[in-house]
């Protein structure tokens, strides 16, 4: 008789596949709301606002600044900060949706074991290599799509993704190397930033919120301020308790795709077939580093 897997399993399977479906549905949200009339700054302020405002009760009654430095806090605060999610939104103003998936989704586990090897001396396994390789292959096939080329500055909005990417990774570097709680994570991306970065955006950045419509608000209100940077850290977490960090990353690697066929739904974002063969080489190496993360080379 075969055996079903335990509840918290399956639970961890779901959260997963939640965190995926969201991760890729904002790819799409973002270039919306890059096209829309609010600004980059505006949907920043939304990322920060609206997360800072829910965040709060919990970071007041957790106090998780009480177990991390003010060292350690601004250096996540700086890697989740506006030049972190600007360089995403203004990336989102040159180029589509696969390419945000692509350059930074399907980059991250790339850069990620870059910078944990400069900084922190970890050898990555020969396997971990091969899927470098299948990921620095993809992302050249994508950036040489022709249907992308023909979009103006597109390979701009590429160079942001990749900047965006870096802040990223080196952010989950040191929430491995330091421990970082989600409480940690919500106060510092949240709170932290918010309190410095709305005053600014308050009084001397342009904004776009009188030309925009109910409907556009209110879906950067969610897309922005809540689900991804709440409810999706919180998915991560659980998921990766349950299931293990690796299985987590491998569901992950379904989001450049999945992006980019919503892409193809919802905003006509065609790729030509250097665009579509990225994906296939780009899936199976970010798979690879997922699962032999972790591992000395042998």
């Amino acid at each position: 008789m075969i055996s079903l897997p335990d509840r918290n399993v399956l639970l961890g399977y779901a959260a997963a596949f939640t965190v995926t479906l969201i991760w890729a549905t904002w790819l799409i949200a973002s270039r919306t709301g890059a096209q829309s009339a609010l600004t980059p700054y505006d949907l920043a302020a939304l990322r920060y606002g609206v997360s800072a405002v829910v965040a709060l009760p919990l970071v007041l009654y957790f106090k998780p600044w009480r177990t991390l430095s003010v060292k350690r806090i601004a250096v996540v605060s700086l890697l989740l900060g506006p030049h972190y999610i600007l360089a995403v939104f203004f990336g989102f103003e040159f180029a589509p949706a696969a390419h945000g998936g692509i350059f930074m989704n399907g980059a991250l586990p790339a850069m990620t074991l870059l910078i944990s090897w400069l900084w922190l001396n970890d050898r990555a396994h020969r396997w971990q290599l091969v899927g470098v390789a299948l990921i620095f292959t993809g992302t050249c096939l994508a950036a040489a799509d022709v249907s992308v080329l023909s979009m103006a500055g597109a390979w701009h909005g590429d160079i942001l993704f990749i900047i965006a990417g870096i802040f990223f990774a080196g952010y989950l570097v040191v929430g491995r190397l330091w421990n970082i709680t989600t409480m940690q994570v919500l106060l510092c991306s949240s709170v932290v930033n918010a309190a410095y970065y709305i005053p600014i955006w308050f009084f001397f950045l342009p904004k776009g919120f009188t030309e925009a419509t109910q409907g556009q608000i209110l879906l950067q209100t969610l897309y922005q301020g809540l689900i991804p940077g709440l409810l999706g850290l919180v998915l991560v977490a659980y998921a990766s308790r349950n299931i293990g960090a690796s299985l987590t990353a491998a569901f992950m690697a379904a989001v450049p795709t999945l992006g980019t066929v919503l892409g193809v739904i919802f905003l006509e974002e065609v790729p030509g077939w250097a665009g579509w063969l990225s994906l296939f080489v780009l899936t199976p190496g970010i798979l690879l580093v997922a699962f032999y993360s972790g591992r000395k080379s042998t």
